[in-house]
């Protein structure tokens, strides 16, 4: 499938190796007898879920690389990467990107459909998990040339699946077969489909403090949603402080991504930390109160 963009921005097309790795993810659960669950299953799980989706994806490529909301060393820069590929979401350099277009359409009026968020669920998850966006400039997006030609960042991009592939391997020869589809594809589907819905929600429903001026999207902000997903959920909050670390704003919304920069914070590994304070995008107004978006029954 390819479709030209209004603005001739560039063409979306069908991403091959995006669906099949989906579907290769999805399918291997049926090998799975989950009668044979152990301890050491979930506590090995729950682990990497912390590990993999909060430092390697939320904390390190997130927060850290791609909004640099906090400095940090080359070796924890390069560990992160590393963990955010045993996500199983794929290149990390293909996701910095599209973070970029993302990011540069959805703070326009002219935002073309496909990073809109006016079509349904369905329809999203066909556009989101089986196509990907071909830019006709990328230097329109202002991605950091130091980002572009990082070496680990290329490096990965190229090899990401190898590295996945090898974890696979090491699961299996320490833990056996039912083990490592737990670890690896049960974990990679539950991690893909959830970022996708978390992502998708949170820019259609929940409650929003601020409205990004001339933005098509300004983001809701969801409880529950930002409590398992390490603070991705409150995206209001992050499309109004995108350089702040810290995803929450009130206590009631608990960011486990923060907490995790805290701690890292602590131990010295990662310095200079934006959070909220003084840090409010330009274009987000604040609201007289806060505004409700709740899906119609």
């Amino acid at each position: 499938m390819m479709n030209t963009l209004q603005n001739n921005a560039g063409t979306i097309r069908f991403s091959l190796i995006k669906t099949l790795w989906l579907y290769l993810m999805l399918l291997s659960l049926v090998f799975i007898d989950f009668s044979m669950i152990t301890s050491t299953d979930i506590i090995l799980n729950v682990s990497l879920l912390f590990l993999t989706v909060g430092i390697g994806h939320s904390v390190g490529l997130h927060r850290g690389i791609i909004h640099k909301s906090y400095k940090t060393s080359k070796v924890f820069r390069i560990i992160s990467l590393y963990l955010f590929v045993l996500t199983g979401l794929g290149n990390p350099l293909n996701w910095l990107k599209q973070h970029y277009f993302r990011d540069y359409w959805q703070n326009r009026k002219d935002c073309p459909r496909y990073f809109q968020y006016k079509h349904s669920l369905s329809t999203d998850y066909i556009w989101n998990l089986h196509l990907t966006f071909i830019p006709k400039d990328i230097t329109l997006y202002n991605i950091p040339k130091k980002d572009l030609n990082d070496k680990t960042l290329k490096w990965l991009g190229n090899t990401w699946i190898i590295h996945y592939a090898a974890f696979m391997v090491i699961i299996y020869v320490l833990l056996g077969l039912n083990s490592m589809l737990i670890a690896t594809t049960f974990r990679t589907s539950i991690i893909i489909l959830g970022h996708w819905y978390i992502g998708y929600a949170s820019h259609k429903y929940g409650y929003a403090r601020h409205e990004i001026k001339n933005a098509d999207e300004s983001g809701y902000n969801d409880i529950f949603l930002g409590l398992i997903s390490f603070g991705e959920g409150f995206h209001n909050n992050h499309h109004s402080y995108p350089t702040s670390a810290k995803f929450s704003s009130k206590w009631y919304e608990v960011d486990f991504g923060w907490m995790l920069v805290w701690i890292l914070q602590k131990l010295k590994i990662i310095w200079d930390v934006n959070t909220q304070e003084d840090n409010l995008k330009s274009s987000a107004i604040p609201h007289n109160h806060i505004v409700w978006k709740l899906p119609k029954l």
